[in-house]
């Protein structure tokens, strides 16, 4: 069919207020439609044009090369060119003359050819013709002018070539028709042509379809194409704004340009001067602008390509192993274990892995054997810990022999190896790969697994979740019988140090040690969990399940009594009542060897008022001590001091220092409280209370509490309160004070005369005994005997004053009756002056 053609001439000089018009209209181009056009085919000279150019200046001129997709579905390619201005006006010598073609909706072009072939037809015409001319897009078979050359110029601008190949693909996408367009910088506009013809001939066909576009304009932002040229004067107004801007007039880009493997791929294709592999690749299944069929393609022709593009290959060809022949894949391994290669990546390994692992059994070992060798020299030499490695059958063969012989010694080596630092994926590799290449290890194992198992628990520990060497462990122990019963005997050795670490590593990588091993450590570890989940907050019961647990008793293996009790008390102490449980469940000698004998003392050391197997208050409720002391339990202190009797006892040569004399504070507290301690309790203690510093505060609170109670009961005895008073601890007398200050001591003191008349004798008989009690003493008579004094009945006052003479002498008696005349005094002259205040 003929399609119609359309003319537009600029305006003459001295038309004023016109830009141009439409000199010859084909038929079926509406006025709406034309409207619609000539914004797009007007010229716009660039800056700099003479006013009359010569004609080399005039051919050198830009032409404005279009195609454009209009509004009601059809498209019109056009050309735009600058002409001579013969009409003799004055003004600048230059118009331009526009020649287009409208397609209709679904009309494609004469002979199926690509808007961008139409380029250099001789039929565009730079006049507006009187009759009928050819038309411009019916083009002489064969290759049209545009294509001509492109792998030079593809070579020429190598360092866009990537970028902006990668830039087109996206700006052919159906769903970018609204995105602002791509700009080309070139000086010539015939490069922009040939970019264009790069497209046509990389992308899919229906991608380059889309692909709408002008080889020249001063206005980019305003273009409604997808690609646009310009020419170097006007990229920084492109930039300016905000558009995608290759300035491939410019110096080179800086930087290896945008992470697209397909376009990179491309890129290399074209500077191999191979533009047939594009056609090539479209022939294999996968996604349009998937890198794996043009790189699969491009390396079985040949060409050289980067990581990306190897590992885009590969893992194709790995989803796909029956997607090439024989042939083919032959090639395709031969390029990516090729030796003159020397930058593979961690991706690109990963992927000859899944290729090798979807090519073995499938293809001969000839073909595979060079890919398995390439991944565990990678695996000795590159240090990849994540890749995934052939089976043990694939080195069979001599070439397996010849990788042994070269990997080999390096691998005893570095297992060898006790004092650099080694990470466990690494280890573990290398001992799977000495399995594969039957290298014999067994020297070096000893070694290897006892630096092995404490770097597993440090390195799972500084991860949250399974760490990431924990599929290749498993597999290492699942291959190998006798590193499984190495590593897990030494991790059974190494628990009791620290078993909530191993429970913490069993729990993020389930080990395999339900076998023939005795592993007791092992598999407390594994029980602990479990057991607090189901009994929760009793230990008691967790310590006893996790026991069992062991399979041996403690009398046998004492060490299970340490992993059981770090297991259930690993940061914090037993409670007295879990330590008397702890320490019968086993001889002296069996908690000596395990050393749970220190956590023992923590527990007595530590008991608190708290303490659950403290039991209750006393039958006589709560004492002045217990009072000053916050509640402090009798009952708890009996438990904790029947303890550390025990444990001084049980273990005399292993406690020392401070735990001792604290120990030995504990008994002392119960026999204060209960029985009749040695003389010169009160010095002893002081003197232990310094020796354990720093002593727990409980434990001081205790001592405190017992020694005042003692002190401020009725049968204390005299030289006991003499070595308190002058011992002068400001600490102990302050406790003493609070004591006294007790409900209990001041009840004592309203209703029991002779108990008045004894702390009237202590607080008066000590005036200058040091700095800290003669203040106290003095406070003691003014805020507590006093008002015990004063609510007495005369009688119980006059009973007072004879325990005192009886108790002391008369020159104490006196002293009383002055104390307590003040005291009248001070009544008697308050009632008057409330009289007085009356009157």
């Amino acid at each position: 069919m003929s399609l119609a053609q359309v003319h537009y001439t600029s305006a003459a000089p001295g038309d004023e207020g016109t830009a141009g018009r439409f000199t010859a209209v084909g038929p079926g181009v509406s006025g709406a439609l034309l409207a619609e056009i000539e914004p797009l085919v007007r010229y716009e000279l660039p800056g700099g044009v003479p006013d009359r150019p010569s004609d080399g200046e005039l051919r050198a001129l830009p032409q404005a090369f279009g195609y454009f997709l209009l509004s009601d579905g059809s498209r019109l390619v056009a050309r735009s060119a600058p002409v001579r201005d013969a009409g003799g006006h004055a003004g600048p010598g230059v118009r331009f003359h526009a020649h287009a073609v409208h397609l209709p909706p679904g009309v494609p072009l004469p002979g199926d050819r690509l808007p961008v072939e139409a380029w250099r037809s001789p039929h565009w015409v730079a006049v507006t013709p009187s009759g009928a001319i050819p038309d411009p897009l019916t083009l002489p078979p064969g290759p049209a002018a545009v294509s001509e050359g492109l792998d030079d110029f593809a070579v020429s601008r190598g360092p866009w070539l990537a970028a902006v190949l990668a830039d087109l693909r996206r700006a052919s996408d159906a769903g970018a028709s609204g995105d602002r367009p791509v700009v080309l910088v070139e000086r010539q506009c015939a490069d922009v042509a040939r970019w264009l013809g790069l497209a046509s001939v990389t992308l899919p066909r229906e991608s380059a379809e889309r692909l709408t576009f002008t080889t020249y304009t001063r206005r980019p932002e305003g273009s409604a194409s997808r690609v646009v040229g310009v020419g170097p004067e006007d990229a920084a107004a492109a930039r300016a704004a905000g558009l995608r801007v290759h300035a491939c007039a410019g110096p080179p880009p800086a930087g290896d340009g945008p992470a697209d493997a397909w376009a990179a791929t491309a890129a290399r294709v074209w500077r191999s001067r191979s533009p047939e592999l594009f056609s090539e690749a479209r022939e294999l299944p996968g996604e349009p602008f998937a890198a794996g069929p043009l790189a699969v393609t491009a390396l079985c022709a040949g060409v050289e390509l980067g990581p990306d593009g190897r590992a885009a290959a590969a893992g194709w060809a790995a989803d796909r192993p029956y997607a090439l022949d024989a042939e083919r894949t032959g090639q395709l391994v031969e390029a990516l274990t090729s030796p003159a290669v020397d930058d593979r990546t961690g991706p690109e390994f990963d992927a000859a892995g899944r290729l090798f692992g979807a090519l073995e059994g499938r293809c001969p070992a000839s073909v595979t054997a060079p890919l398995a060798a390439m991944l565990v020299t990678e695996a000795v030499r590159g240090g990849n810990g994540s890749l995934e490695l052939p089976r043990r059958e694939a080195f069979a063969g001599p070439e397996g022999a010849e990788v042994a012989e070269r990997l080999g010694p390096e691998i005893l080596t570095e297992l060898a190896d006790t004092v650099g630092s080694r990470s466990v994926a690494r280890t573990v590799q290398l001992l799977r790969v000495a399995r594969l290449l039957g290298v014999d290890s067994k020297e070096s194992l000893p070694g290897v697994v006892d630096r092995l198992a404490p770097a597993l628990l440090a390195e799972a520990a500084a991860h949250d979740g399974p760490p990431g060497f924990a599929p290749a462990l498993l597999e290492l122990l699942d291959e190998q019988f006798e590193v499984r019963t190495a590593l897990l005997g030494a991790l059974d050795r190494i628990a009791p140090g620290g078993p909530g670490a191993v429970a913490r590593f069993l729990e993020r990588v389930t080990l395999p040690f339900t076998g023939t091993q005795a592993l007791p450590h092992l598999r407390m570890c594994a029980e602990v969990p479990e057991a607090m989940a189901t009994l929760g907050g009793d230990r008691a019961a967790v310590w006893h399940r996790v026991l069992r647990a062991a399979g041996l008793s403690p009398f046998a293996e004492p060490l299970v009594l340490r992993t059981a009790a770090g297991l259930v008390w690993e940061d914090r102490a037993p409670t007295v009542g879990e330590a008397r449980l702890l320490l019968d469940a086993a001889t002296s000698d069996a908690h000596r060897a395990a050393g749970t004998w220190a956590r023992l003392v923590d527990a007595a050391l530590g008991a608190s008022a708290a303490d659950p197997s403290a039991g209750g208050t006393s039958a006589g409720g709560t004492s002045a001590v217990d009072a000053s002391a916050g509640g402090t339990s009798a009952a708890g202190t009996d438990e904790a001091a029947g303890l550390a009797h025990d444990l001084l006892r049980g273990f005399p040569e292993e406690i020392g220092g401070r735990e001792r004399a604290g120990l030995h504070l504990l008994v002392l507290v119960r026999e204060l409280r209960t029985g009749a301690p040695e003389p010169g309790w009160a010095e002893r203690v002081r003197m232990l209370c310094a020796q354990a510093e720093p002593v727990e505060p409980v434990l001081r609170e205790r001592a405190h509490a017992a020694l005042v109670e003692r002190l401020l009961a009725p049968d204390r005895p005299g030289a006991e309160l003499y070595d308190f008073v002058h011992g002068d601890d400001a600490e102990l007398i302050a406790a003493y004070d609070r004591a006294a200050r007790t409900e209990t001591v001041r009840a004592r003191l309203r209703t029991q005369p002779a108990y008045a008349a004894d702390c009237f004798t202590v607080w008066t008989a000590h005036p200058h005994a040091g700095r800290a009690w003669p203040p106290v003493a003095a406070a003691l008579l003014d805020d507590v005997l006093r008002p015990a004094v004063r609510g007495m009945s005369a009688e119980a006052v006059a009973e007072v004053e004879e325990t005192v003479g009886r108790t002391g002498s008369s020159g104490r008696a006196d002293a009383f009756r002055d104390w307590n005349r003040v005291s009248a005094l001070g009544r008697l002259g308050r009632r008057i002056a409330g009289r007085v205040r009356r009157g």
